[in-house]
């Protein structure tokens, strides 16, 4: 009974995106008490609002932060139900699963009120790691988990870039102190004074506050800030480039698996499914309208990559979702549509045309004779009127 309860909180707190109602509740819960809690933060830095409403800043942080304490608490407990740990012990998987970086920034997150309970803390002081709270959004965000994943994977030419910067603001501050250390000594009399200097130049902010009064420091400054456009250009490239290749990878990933678990195309190895994916198209329908009409004649199979959609077959509607599929039987005979399929939300699909398909069969015989000898084991069912649209699990 304790591990069945275990496995279903894990399945709730580890898939925010494609779980059920229930995670979907519980992350969208966390993530608001997220941000009430730092805009609460920075609404009691301010004299006037944190003398005002005290009692409403305190009550905010100690339920936010209970609601962080019992998340942490919860992600522990089931930290053994993760696969990556499943093997282990369960003291030594909790333990492991407590040194990875978000439940260290989970653990941080719940220090500040744990700490002020025994010991008060300077205002300031509790803000900044409160504040720390912010982090958690990465864990309930695709985009920021991406990024943060791009970063690390690129942190040797992140280095590297660092590294040429770090060489350039000592060669820029070591010109400027020979060429405008004597007529001002109070700012560029040694290369560490004049470093303040480079950095701001290089990094094209300019304040104002420390500029060259000689003809050879200006020169030096107009390259040097040149210079600078290149050395910031160059780890926003590489984060950039690194970014949308992740991108892609993860589409990749997701679009594999969804025409991996079709049956139809069962026993395709990856450079078959790879022939597939190349065709495909995608669409987007908004809440309410007709992806297919029954009747039409079909001519396409549909993924679903986000969103849900409502078969409505005669025995009652169907609700599909994120990863599922329909429509495969258009690929094999001409048949007209034996059912209505309307979006729920707005959803975006990826499209498989008969037309495409059939053209890919016939360049790659070893292909269409995998599908066809799975078209023979199903024809069967197929042609004793099975639906069109029958709805396909991801």
């Amino acid at each position: 009974m304790t591990q069945s309860w275990r496995r279903w909180m894990f399945a709730i707190l580890d898939q925010p995106h494609h779980g059920t109602a229930a995670s979907r509740f519980v992350h969208r819960l966390l993530i608001a008490a997220v941000l009430i809690n730092i805009a609460a933060a920075v609404g009691e830095s301010v004299p006037r609002f944190g003398a005002a409403h005290r009692l409403l800043f305190e009550t905010i942080e100690y339920v936010t932060a209970f609601v962080f304490f019992a998340e942490y608490a919860v992600r522990l407990w089931v930290a053994v139900e993760h696969p990556l740990f499943k093997d282990m012990p369960p003291a030594r998987a909790r333990l492991t699963y407590a040194l990875q970086p978000a439940a260290i920034v989970d653990l941080l997150a719940i220090l500040p009120t744990l700490v002020a309970l025994f010991y008060p803390l300077n205002l300031r002081v509790a803000l900044i790691f409160r504040l720390v709270r912010f982090f958690k959004l990465a864990r309930y965000s695709p985009g920021l988990s991406s990024l943060a994943d791009v970063v690390w994977s690129e942190r040797r030419a992140l280095l590297a870039s660092l590294i040429i910067l770090l060489g350039a603001v000592l060669m820029a501050a070591s010109l400027m102190h020979a060429i405008e250390g004597e007529e001002q000594p109070d700012k560029f009399g040694s290369i560490p004074d004049a470093m303040y200097w480079a950095v701001i130049t290089l990094t094209t902010i300019g304040y104002g506050d420390v500029y060259p009064v000689t003809a050879l420091g200006k020169f030096v400054t107009s390259i040097t800030a040149i210079i600078g456009l290149v050395m910031v250009a160059l780890p926003v490239g590489i984060v950039a480039s690194a970014f949308e290749r992740e991108i892609h990878r993860r589409e990749f990933i997701v679009t594999w698996s969804m025409i991996a678990r079709v049956p139809l195309f069962a026993g395709l190895d990856a450079p078959a499914i790879s022939e597939i994916i190349s065709v495909l198209h995608a669409q987007t329908a908004n809440a309410g309208d007709a992806i297919v009409r029954m009747g039409e004649p079909a001519h396409s199979m549909y993924f679903i990559a986000q969103g849900e959609v409502i078969v409505e077959l005669p025995q009652g509607p169907v609700a599909l979702g994120t990863g599922q599929f329909f429509g495969e039987m258009a690929l094999l005979i001409r048949a007209n549509r034996s059912a209505t399929v309307r979006a729920r939300e707005r959803t975006s699909l990826l499209v498989l045309d008969a037309h495409d398909f059939h053209h890919i069969m016939s360049q790659h015989p070893d292909i269409a004779q995998k599908i066809k000898i799975v078209a023979e084991a199903r024809g069967i069912t197929e042609r004793r009127g099975a639906p069109d649209d029958k709805a396909g699990q991801g």
